[in-house]
This record gives C-alpha cells, structure tokens and sequence, in this order.
C-alpha cells in the first residue's frame, strides 16, 4: 500500500535507537525525510548515516535532550515546517511511591508531559494552516493499565494523553491528526534494562526474566520494533485522515479491558 506521504518531513524525538528509530525507518521507507533526535550524538550520527544510505530522503539530525527548550528550538530550526511530528523519549525508571519527591515528579512531567505538548504547541498552527498534519506520541500501555513502580511514568503520559484528546476535536477538520502508541513488551535496550533489573531483584537469570516477561503476553512473545514503526507510518499517512484521538495499544493482545 502507498501511504501518499512520499516528499512529506517529519520530525522524531529520540530517534537514534529504539521505538524511535522504527518509526524513523517505516517513514524513510514511505519517502518522507527525516530530522532525528537524540542525546548520544555518535548513535545520532550513525542512524542518519544508515537511513540516508538505505532510501532515497534526506536525514537531518539534532543532538541534544527533548527535554530541554534549546534541542526543541534547534529541531524547528532544522524542519519549520514539519507534515509529521513523532514525539518520543525515554520514561523515568521504576521505583517506589514513597521515595519519588518533588524534583523526581517535575522531571518525569518535563520530560514525558511538557516537552511533547511543547512541540506540538510549536507545529500545530502551522499543521492546520497547511490543512495536512499528524502528530504521534508514543507512550505507555501503563496509560491504561498503571502499575505503581511505574507511577512517574504513567503519571506523566495519562496527563499528555489527556491534552492530546482535547486538542484532537478542535483541529480534525484542518486534516490534523493527533494519535498515541501504547507499547507493552517491545524488545529495545529498555526492555533489556527492565529484564536485568528484574534478575537482579528476583535472583533469577536475565534470560528467566525475558521467559517471564514472554509468558505475560498474550501473543507468547515481545513485540518487534518494526511491528510499531509500521504502524507510526500507517498512522501519518494519508489513508488515516480519520483516526484521531485515539490510543493504540501494541501489546500482543494482552490488556483484558474492552475500551
């Protein structure tokens, strides 16, 4: 299927690796050039290599954290007038309700709340003025399922969830489109982190811990990274004008609620 969005630019937050890169790689593949993000500017550098090489767009890159107002003024600097907008960034870690203060709540938010609404408060006028836009923020299945050692995390992104629903309504006739990927499982560095922090709690094998985090999904594996980029595409194309406000879960099958 063509998704009609060859020639379009999109920006990626935290790119170089991960989520963010499989979302970088389906739309490079679709034709859509790219500006990267990300802290470690060697990887940087290397993704943007690989992606010019393999397809036929260009690949700009910003180093620096999505966090902070500097990066996010330097990525508009690079693409102003961006068709996509994948917003990304790594969550805070697990710990206790009891232990997270002030300063730990006002990072995650900073980080997995403000920086992403920021963006988009940056490209949505001009989205709308162009009558072409789509926005995707990658997330969280603990969104719709939190747990409390991930509190910082889905604190944050319920709260961008909750914003991105609002503005969803008053910017769909302009052929603006906002969505959220929820992953569960996916198998990244972070997945590996989360595996090694489990054998290192439980007393288990790192390998044990992947066994028990296969068993947990309903598919009876973890997600491939591909499997999310694909469908970061399919929801910027052209084809997906219609969906909007909604959040995708990519999670084998595994969240038992209805809506």
């Amino acid at each position: 299927m063509d998704l009609g969005i060859a020639g379009r630019k999109a920006i990626l937050c935290a790119s170089s690796r991960g989520l963010g890169r499989a979302c970088a790689e389906s739309l490079a593949r679709e034709g859509v050039h790219l500006t990267l993000n990300g802290r470690d500017p060697d990887a940087l550098k290397a993704t943007a290599g690989e992606l010019e090489a393999a397809y036929p767009v260009e690949v700009a890159h910003v180093a620096g954290d999505i966090a902070e107002e500097s990066t996010r003024d330097a990525l508009l600097a690079c693409c102003p007038e961006p068709d996509i907008l994948v917003n990304n960034n790594g969550g805070p870690p697990p710990g206790r309700f009891q232990n997270w203060d002030r300063d730990a709540w006002i990072a995650a938010l900073d980080a997995n709340m403000l920086a992403p609404v920021l963006m988009i408060r940056a490209v949505l006028d001009g989205m709308v003025e162009r009558q072409f836009g789509r926005i995707i923020n990658i997330t969280s299945a603990m969104v719709k399922t939190p747990l409390s050692p991930m509190g910082l995390s889905t604190g944050a992104r319920t709260g961008l969830t909750s914003v991105v629903k609002a503005i969803s309504r008053d910017v769909a006739r302009a052929n603006v489109t906002l969505n959220n990927l929820l992953p569960e499982r996916i198998d990244t560095d972070r997945q590996r982190g989360m595996a090694e922090l489990r054998a290192q709690l439980g007393g288990v094998s790192v390998e044990q811990a992947y066994d028990e985090m296969k068993a947990s999904i309903a598919a009876g594996r973890l997600g491939r990274p591909e499997e999310l980029g694909d469908a970061c595409a399919f929801l910027c194309s052209a084809q997906a004008g219609f969906i909007s406000g909604q959040n995708l879960q990519l999670d084998g099958g595994s969240y038992a609620g209805l809506i």
